[in-house]
């Protein structure tokens, strides 16, 4: 959920600096995971990156509805040695990289909330929008050796409307260590009963407006997902990347009559320019 307008006025700011990017030959990208986006080249310093990408994807969590929608892509960092610091749209965050085999990472940004008007077809009518909130999300990466080839990871994410964990394995394709290649991440993912109902539960209120029964899920397993990411350099400037997520709910989710479809996936491929 990122925003055009913020990308573009903080690449009017950085372009108007004089460039404080010192070169340090050898140095390579934090990991080399498609999956992180690193558009400092190995460089201590600023670097920015502006583009967009074309995503198909389900409406909303649980729908049978398919749309189209163009997302703005890319980032402003600033890398001190094992650290970056970023902005990308309206997430702010670091990653650290710790002994080769250790990614951290913070950041907060926003949920975006589901509106009612996301079902073309009328399926969210009565059940009110979903207001965007806040979230932190913590998360770890263990790679079971320096070159990042297998890893373990987790992801915390905590906010307004819950808590959701994941965990999983990953493997990364390529031989290059400068961010391109591709990987994939099998991952299961957890929630407590905010999270779940907040996507997926109807209350009394709701199901007097919707038509729909009234219902209660508890925590325990959302789903398994999986999802592959694909970044390539064209050149020293353009940036092509590709994702694509599938994620199985659980039984109790798709017992849910918000839960038109057993599943959500996604789609996307998207170009950036790295000034």
């Amino acid at each position: 959920m990122k925003t055009f307008t913020d990308l573009l006025l903080i690449s009017l700011i950085l372009l108007s600096f004089p460039q404080t990017v010192a070169a340090q030959d050898g140095k390579t990208a934090l990991v080399p995971l498609p999956a992180v986006d690193d558009f400092t080249r190995g460089n201590d310093g600023w670097a920015f990156a502006l583009g967009a990408g074309i995503e198909y994807e389900t409406a909303y969590e649980g729908s049978d509805e398919f749309g189209v929608e163009i997302q703005p892509a890319g980032a402003v960092q600033w890398r001190s040695g094992d650290n970056i610091f970023y902005f990308a749209g309206e997430a702010a965050g670091w990653r650290g990289l710790r002994a080769d085999t250790w990614l951290l990472e913070a950041l907060i940004g926003f949920d975006e909330g589901r509106e009612e008007s996301d079902s073309d077809d009328g399926r969210l009518n009565g059940l009110g929008d979903i207001e965007e909130g806040v979230e932190l999300v913590l998360q770890a990466r263990r790679a079971f050796s320096s070159d990042w080839r297998y890893w373990l990871v987790s992801r915390l994410v905590t906010g307004d409307n819950g808590n959701l964990g994941l965990f999983g394995v990953g493997r990364r394709f390529g031989d290059k260590t400068d961010g391109s290649g591709s990987e994939i991440n099998l991952v299961a993912v957890f929630h407590d009963s905010k999270y779940a109902n907040t996507g997926f539960g109807v209350t009394a209120e709701q199901s007097l407006a919707s038509g729909l029964a009234e219902t209660r899920l508890s925590s325990g397993l959302r789903s398994i997902g999986i999802d592959y990411n694909y970044r390539h350099n064209i050149n020293d400037n353009w940036q092509i990347f590709a994702e694509a997520l599938y994620e199985h709910f659980s039984s109790e989710v798709r017992n849910s009559p918000i839960a038109r479809s057993n599943y959500e996936a996604e789609i996307g491929i998207g170009f950036v320019y790295i000034f």
